[in-house]
């Protein structure tokens, strides 16, 4: 992308400073806001202006000059993680199950093994996790495990589905958090991970050359905030090694192949971006370098568990997906775009076809020196194809834009935050229009790139010799 030579370098730098502490200022009500019960749309408009701020923010970034590029980015990024610890999380109740599982690990109990609500595990609770009488009336947010007794955790009657590196996680966190820290534990280390995750995309794009501007659109990101910080949610985890990954996997296939185990045995959606390290790879040997040792690497996080857990180590990671909508077309407004054109019983081979395709498109067509364009591709086909409804999911496709430059697939993450939280006032319809409109965006993108072919976030690069293909 060609920036435009700032006239006026220190004016330039100072508005984009005033649009950042305006975008922390919005976000620090919009985190406070415990709205997603009693006011989901008041709390989807707080939302729609910190997106709206953001958006003016990282326009004005490109008129700043290079020098001050770099420092404004990180301090950015650590104003916006912070917004997050202004609140207890306010709109999922997962990082309570991390707090639990690292508790039930120092312990010297597998988190495979029990429940929350399992009476073994009872000397292990306390009044935070575990409420008691008039505590539990009244309360959305807390689901019931005896007479008198409720608890944070969400599902308390299934076993944990997180995998191993994700409990490592939760147990390290527990260890290094003095007594009576709470929620603020794994909320602190959702900021060091998420300015970490800054920092190696800035690695990542000043080694490839690339604009460091677009580290931006995960530093100051909103969604960061919320999801990564005030939710703590473990994907944050998953992002960084997955960006470490994709930064490494062209130039060392067998480093990159062993940290991409680790991000799938931090939460299993990064496996999706396999196809992307594999872009432009002509041999089978050089596919098996990432692949093995990725494949490897997970099944050894998983063996310590496997020998100590007398459970399944997958949890409930099969009545999840049953739950969620993922085996049945018509649940939950899974794939919701395809079921306006298709037979809900032909939603799941559609999908796998169209991924299908996808893959072997990017692993004939990609650029093995850009693998994150590719993983882009193929990461966002598959949000705008299973239309999933949580929110924090997005944060490995806001990375992936970060990386590669592609705005428009911002859509794709505003659509998941759209059905989770005003979905809940306005229905199921929700998840079909923010996604029709999400896909409308990236085709939009798309168009506008096949006119302007230049610069180095036009285009996916594709293995040299072959005809530029502009998606």
């Amino acid at each position: 992308m060609n920036h435009p030579r700032p006239a006026h370098p220190v004016r330039a730098t100072l508005t984009t400073a005033v649009l950042l502490t305006a975008l922390t200022a919005v976000l620090v009500p919009t985190v406070r806001k415990d709205g997603y019960f009693a006011d989901p749309i008041g709390l989807t408009w707080w939302y729609a202006s910190s997106w709206a701020l953001f958006a003016v923010a990282v326009v004005s970034l490109r008129r700043v000059p290079a020098r001050a590029v770099i420092p404004l980015v990180l301090a950015g990024s650590a104003a916006v993680a912070l917004t997050g610890l202004t609140a207890a999380p306010r709109t999922s109740t997962d990082s309570f199950r991390y707090a639990w599982d690292g508790r039930v690990q120092a312990a010297g109990i597998s988190p495979y093994d029990h429940s929350p609500a399992d009476p073994a595990l009872t000397g292990l609770r306390d009044a935070w996790l575990f409420p008691e009488g008039p505590a539990c009336t009244g309360r959305p947010d807390l689901a019931p495990v005896t007479a008198g007794v409720c608890t944070r955790i969400n599902r308390p009657q299934v076993h944990t589905i997180y995998p191993p590196v994700a409990e490592g996680y939760f147990l390290l966190v527990h260890a290094l958090s003095p007594d009576g820290v709470r929620h603020k534990a794994l909320q602190v280390g959702g900021v060091a991970v998420s300015v970490g995750v800054t920092g190696v995309l800035l690695l990542i794009l000043r080694r490839r050359r690339g604009d460091p501007r677009h580290a931006a659109y995960w530093a100051w990101c909103p969604a960061v905030a919320v999801e990564a910080v005030n939710n703590a949610h473990v994907d944050a985890l998953a992002v960084l090694l997955s960006v470490a990954a994709l930064g490494m996997v062209s130039r060392r296939r067998v480093a990159g192949g062993v940290l991409f185990g680790f991000a799938v045995a931090a939460k299993l959606l990064p496996a999706v971006l396999l196809p992307g390290a594999l872009a432009g790879v002509r041999t089978w040997r050089r596919a098996a370098a990432v692949l093995l040792p990725a494949a490897a690497t997970v099944g050894l996080l998983y063996l310590p568990y496997v020998l100590v857990s007398r459970s399944s180590v997958l949890g409930y990671l099969g009545g999840y997906a049953e739950e969620e909508g993922y085996e049945d077309a018509g649940a939950h407004g899974r794939y919701a775009l395809l079921r306006l054109v298709l037979p809900d019983d032909w939603a799941l081979p559609a999908v796998a076809a169209v991924m299908l395709a996808v893959t072997v498109y990017v692993w004939r067509r990609g650029d093995p020196e850009r693998p994150w364009s590719a993983a882009l591709l193929v990461t966002g086909t598959a949000f705008l194809l299973m239309t999933p409804g949580y929110s924090w999911y997005a944060l490995l496709l806001i990375a992936l834009v970060a990386l590669d430059g592609r705005w428009e697939w911002f859509g794709v993450a505003m659509a998941g935050a759209a059905v989770y939280i005003a979905g809940r006032s306005l229905g199921p319809d929700t998840g079909t229009v923010a996604y029709a409109l999400a896909g409308a965006a990236v085709v939009a993108g798309w168009l506008l790139r096949r006119r302007r072919p230049t610069g180095p976030d036009a285009t996916l690069r594709l293995h040299p010799g072959h005809r530029r293909a502009t998606l």
